[in-house]
């Protein structure tokens, strides 16, 4: 007999919750979304050598009035010396930018362009861009590639703000979440 291989994407269902309450999840953990949870809010966008922007967003979100959902592909200790582990973070990262009620914050923060110049990042900008997904979309002067941010987002969406600031991509979020449930 065969040893069936399961999948991450198809895990027995969470407890079901029945009432809106905070909830973080960070990778490798997957968020199993159900009717009574409040907005939720992945946040995309430069992990790899830049500044560890997750720590700032995850605590103003977390603070909200109202409760939300937060989803941090950055983890504390990401496995480096696994193989397997680029396809586990990828596909994890897959898997919730595409849950149909989770709204992407991308944030590209300043980096070094010899060390990165956030390609995955900018490719997932450009899926939930021509997927016509919700998002908030923020791109610091000092990101090398800014002017392809605001250039893809124009083209895609006419009008779609992107801004240069983490704390008015935060601010933008809340209130594109205050009073959805």
């Amino acid at each position: 007999m065969t040893k069936s291989l399961r999948s991450p994407h198809h895990l027995a269902p969470a407890p079901r919750r029945t009432r809106p309450e905070a909830l973080y999840f960070e990778a490798p953990t997957y968020y199993r979304p159900q009717p009574a949870d409040p907005p939720a809010v992945f946040l995309a966008g430069g992990i790899t050598g830049v500044e560890r922007w997750h720590d700032h967003a995850v605590e103003v979100l977390q603070a909200a009035a109202e409760p939300l959902v937060v989803i941090n592909p950055n983890r504390v200790r990401f496995p480096i010396d696994d193989p397997g582990a680029a396809w586990e973070q990828v596909s994890w990262e897959q898997h919730h930018l595409h849950l149909p009620t989770v709204m992407s914050l991308f944030w590209f923060p300043a980096c070094d362009p010899a060390v990165t110049t956030q390609p995955i990042a900018m490719f997932e900008l450009g899926q939930a861009l021509g997927e016509g997904r919700r998002i908030v979309v923020g791109a610091h002067p000092d990101f090398p590639r800014a002017p392809d941010v605001h250039m893809l987002c124009q083209l895609a969406r006419p009008g779609q703000v992107v801004f240069s600031d983490l704390d008015h991509v935060l601010q933008a979020v809340l209130s594109q979440c205050a009073g959805v449930q």
